[in-house]
C-alpha cells in the first residue's frame, strides 16, 4: 500500500515537471519569436526571431507606388528598405511589445522607420509627387471662391463652386505621416472654395460698404468739390487681403467734367482792356488743364485710403512750360492782376502789377501787309535774356541775326518784346507796311522799364 502511494506521488511530480518544462519552453519560444500574424511595414515576420525579421526587412522591396484614392498617380522606382544592423534594437522592442504568454493568431501590423533616413523616399520622391500633383491640378477644375462685388452701385455676393484640384499641401502632410510601406495610399483632399457665409466674404462686404459711404473734398484752384463714393464708385471688388480694385470710369467722368468747366487751356478769355471795354481773346500758350488720367488715379487712391481732402496737382500746359500757367490766377477771368496788354490797333502796351499800371508805351508790332502780324491771343513770358542775339527770317529781308539788349519772348514762333535800335519809324501806323517780323518793338527809352516789370510765366494779352 505504501509502495502504491509512493508511485502516485512520483507520477504526479513528474507530470508537474513536464508541464513546467513545457510552459518554460513555450515562454522561451514566445519571447524570442513574433506571433504568427504579425507584420512590420506589411512584411510578414510571424514565427521569426528579431534577427530573422530584420534580415527579411532588409531584403523587402518597396514598389513606391503612390495612390490618391483609387488612382495611381506615381509609379516610383523599386527600392529596398534602408534597414541596417543598427535597427535590431528597434525590432527587438517590437518583439517584446507584441509578446504574449500563450500563442495568439491576432493580426497586428507595426510601422518601423529605419534609423538611416531613406533619402529617396523622404526627399526625392516627395518632391516628385509634389510636382506631379501640381501638374495634375492644371487640368483639373479649380474651385471658385464666393466673392463680394460692387456692381452698378449694389453689393452682391457670388456663390462658391467646388473644384477637383488637389490640396497639395495637405496631401504632402498625409504623405509624411504614411507608414513605411511598399505602396502609399492617400485619401483625396481637394482645395475648398471660400463660402458665401465665411468671415472673409463678410469682411469683403463690409469693406465695399464702407467704400461707397466715403466722401472727400477735391480742391481745384480755389474751388472745392465734394466727391461722394456712392456716386463715383459704381463697380469694385476686394481681394482676400482686402486690396480694392475700383472701376475708375465714373471718377474719370467727374474729373473730366471739372476740367471742362474750370480749366483755361486753349479756351477764350473775357478780357477787360485798359479803356474798360471787354474783348474775347483766344487762349494760346497761356492756360492750364487737369491731367484727367493722373488725377483719376489720385482720387481713386485717396478714396481707398479714406482721405478727406485732396488738392489737384496733375496740372499741365503748353509752350515753353509744361506746367499750366495761370493755375494760381483766380481773378480777372483767369488772367490775374499781373499781365501785359498789347493793342495792335492802338500800337501800345500796358503792364500791370497786382492790378496797378506800372508802365505804358507806344510800340511797333508785326508788319501787316506781309502777314507778319504779332499773333493775337493770350500768351505768357517764356523767359528773359539780356543781352541777346535774335536770329530768324523776315519777308523781303531774308535771314537776319541782330543783337538786342533786352529780350522777353512769349510765343514759340519767336515773337517777344525787345528793343530795336535800328528802327526810326515809331509812328502808330508803322506796323501796316514797316512793322517788325512779328515781335513787339519797344523804344529804347522804355524797354528797360518794360523788361524789368515783365516776369516769367506772366500772361501777355494781344488783341
Amino acid at each position: 500500500m505504501k509502495v502504491l502511494r509512493k508511485m502516485k506521488v512520483i507520477m504526479v511530480s513528474s507530470l508537474i515537471g513536464i508541464i513546467v518544462l513545457g510552459m518554460a519552453g513555450m515562454y522561451y519560444y514566445q519571447s524570442t519569436r513574433f506571433n504568427s500574424n504579425i507584420t512590420i511595414n506589411h512584411t510578414k515576420v510571424g514565427g521569426l526571431t528579431a534577427d530573422q525579421a530584420l534580415k527579411k526587412l532588409k531584403s523587402t522591396v518597396l514598389k513606391n507606388d503612390v495612390y490618391v484614392g483609387q488612382d495611381l498617380i506615381y509609379d516610383g522606382k523599386d527600392t529596398k528598405m534602408e534597414f541596417t544592423n543598427s535597427d535590431l534594437s528597434s525590432v527587438k522592442k517590437l518583439l517584446k511589445s507584441q509578446q504574449s504568454f500563450w500563442p495568439t493568431s491576432k493580426e497586428n501590423n507595426y510601422s518601423l522607420e529605419p534609423a538611416k533616413m531613406d533619402q529617396y523616399r523622404n526627399h526625392n520622391m516627395k518632391k516628385l509627387i509634389e510636382d506631379k500633383l501640381v501638374s495634375m491640378n492644371k487640368s483639373r477644375l479649380a474651385a471658385k471662391d464666393a466673392e463680394a462685388h460692387l456692381v452698378d452701385g449694389k453689393i452682391t455676393v457670388t456663390k462658391s463652386v467646388d473644384g477637383k484640384q488637389y490640396d497639395v499641401t495637405t496631401l504632402l502632410k498625409g504623405y509624411e505621416k504614411q507608414e513605411y510601406t511598399s505602396e502609399v495610399h492617400l485619401e483625396p483632399v481637394y482645395i475648398q472654395p471660400v463660402k458665401a457665409d465665411s468671415p472673409i466674404v463678410k469682411k469683403e462686404e463690409q469693406v465695399l460698404q464702407e467704400l461707397v459711404q466715403k466722401s472727400m473734398d477735391y480742391k481745384v484752384q480755389n474751388k472745392v468739390y465734394t466727391l461722394q463714393g456712392s456716386e463715383l464708385i459704381q463697380n469694385a471688388t476686394v481681394t482676400k487681403d482686402m486690396q480694392m480694385t475700383i472701376d475708375p470710369q465714373a471718377i474719370t467722368n467727374k474729373i473730366s467734367e471739372i476740367n471742362n468747366s474750370q480749366s483755361t487751356l486753349m479756351k477764350d478769355f473775357q478780357f477787360t482792356t485798359h479803356s474798360g471795354s471787354v474783348v474775347t481773346v483766344k487762349g494760346q500758350s497761356y492756360g492750364w488743364a487737369i491731367n484727367v488720367s493722373k488725377e483719376t488715379k489720385r482720387v481713386q487712391e485717396a478714396f481707398e485710403k479714406g482721405a478727406k481732402l485732396l488738392e489737384a496737382e496733375s496740372i499741365y500746359g503748353t509752350g515753353w512750360s509744361t506746367y499750366g500757367t495761370g493755375y494760381t490766377a483766380t481773378t480777372n477771368n483767369g488772367i490775374g492782376d499781373t499781365y501785359a496788354e498789347v493793342s495792335i490797333d492802338e500800337q501800345r502796351i500796358w503792364i500791370y502789377k497786382n492790378g496797378k499800371l506800372v508802365v505804358t508805351t507806344n510800340v511797333v508790332t508785326g508788319r501787316h501787309d506781309t502777314s507778319e502780324d504779332t499773333p493775337k491771343g493770350v500768351w505768357y513770358i517764356m523767359y528773359k535774356e539780356t543781352p541777346s542775339v535774335l536770329e530768324g527770317r523776315s519777308v523781303g529781308h531774308g535771314d537776319y541775326s541782330v543783337k538786342v539788349q533786352y529780350w522777353a519772348p512769349f510765343t514759340l514762333s519767336g515773337c517777344g518784346f525787345h528793343d530795336a535800335s535800328w528802327r526810326s519809324n515809331w509812328s502808330s501806323t508803322a506796323y501796316l507796311t514797316a512793322g517788325s517780323g512779328g515781335c513787339v518793338n519797344t523804344p529804347l527809352s522804355a524797354i528797360k522799364t518794360v523788361y524789368d516789370n515783365l516776369s516769367k510765366n506772366e500772361p501777355v494779352v494781344v488783341y
